[in-house]
């Protein structure tokens, strides 16, 4: 009997310590949520604040800017990357305007002014731009077959594979995207000098959670199934996310349907942005936005 206590004891700490690591990997794991600060009002743009249907009933919040022209307007979902909000990608808002488009900026869940959900994650991010370009397709002044996604970073690797899972985007924008999750967090990790061992855990742990395989979601495989025009666009001295991953990621696609550029400028900023938004803008007019 005193075995048999011992062993249920034993058992009652291993739960209770497998509880616990699984909690601290996901709170080290989660995005700081950073809410916005100001609104397109302060460029000097009109726009309205809407909240959008997602995944497991939640909502998001998003500024949409129309275009200037009446009739029915191209547009572009905005995703923003990791711990970000939609403020962080207004500096896009002017020049695609300009240019006549209409813009719809994000918050992903779990970020900005959005609902929370139980953990973000690049599938989540995907499912996000996915339901907001459903929203915007609904809408009498846009244009449905006109729509284009734009991300950055996890949201760069988000609009892949939302655009992969679907037929009707008009063409893809993604800025800073990584080749693949595993390598990413891999880097990550391995500048906290875990064991071995220990990585693999979190790393499969994650996979557990968020319910994919790292392959399965990695832009690596989402670029093979696009049909769309893309416009992957890297910064060159980018220290997070090695150019390289932008040229492998443009290998992996079926020939002469990706054009590549890489920037002066690290993960977050490029040196001209106003001079490499006009690049961003011809593409889109070159994909038949």
């Amino acid at each position: 009997m005193t075995a048999l206590f011992l062993l249920a004891g034993a058992a009652t700490v291993l739960v209770t310590l497998r509880a616990a690591a699984h909690y601290a990997i996901r709170a080290s794991l989660a995005a700081p949520r950073i809410r916005e600060t100001e609104t397109p009002a302060a460029r000097g743009l009109a726009f309205e604040t809407v909240r959008i249907p997602t995944a497991n009933d939640r909502q998001l919040h998003a500024w949409l800017i129309p275009a200037a022209a009446a009739g029915r307007a191209p547009a572009v979902v905005i995703v923003h990357g990791w711990g970000g909000n939609a403020q962080m990608m207004l500096p896009l808002a002017a020049p695609l305007h300009r240019a006549g488009f209409a813009t719809l900026l994000i918050d992903a869940r779990c970020h900005g002014l959005s609902d929370a959900d139980s953990f973000a994650s690049l599938p989540r991010f995907a499912e996000d731009a996915s339901h907001a370009c459903n929203w915007l397709a609904a809408r009498a002044e846009i244009d449905p077959r006109r729509i284009a996604l734009l991300g950055h970073s996890v949201g760069a690797g988000a609009v892949l594979l939302a655009a992969a899972r679907r037929d009707d985007i008009a063409a893809v924008v993604s800025v800073s995207a990584f080749a693949h999750p595993q390598e990413m967090m891999g880097r990550w990790l391995a500048g906290r000098r875990l064991p071995a061992i220990v990585t693999r855990y979190v790393l499969g742990h994650v996979e557990r959670t968020i319910a994919h395989r790292f392959d399965d979601i990695a832009p690596l495989r989402s670029i093979t199934r696009l049909n769309c025009p893309v416009l992957l666009v890297h910064g060159e001295q980018d220290t997070v996310v090695p150019p390289a991953d932008a040229h492998r990621i443009q290998a992996a696609a079926r020939p002469g349907t990706v054009e590549l550029l890489i920037l002066p400028g690290d993960h977050e900023s490029f040196i001209d942005l106003e001079r490499e938004i006009a690049g961003v803008v011809a593409f889109l007019q070159r994909a038949g936005l």
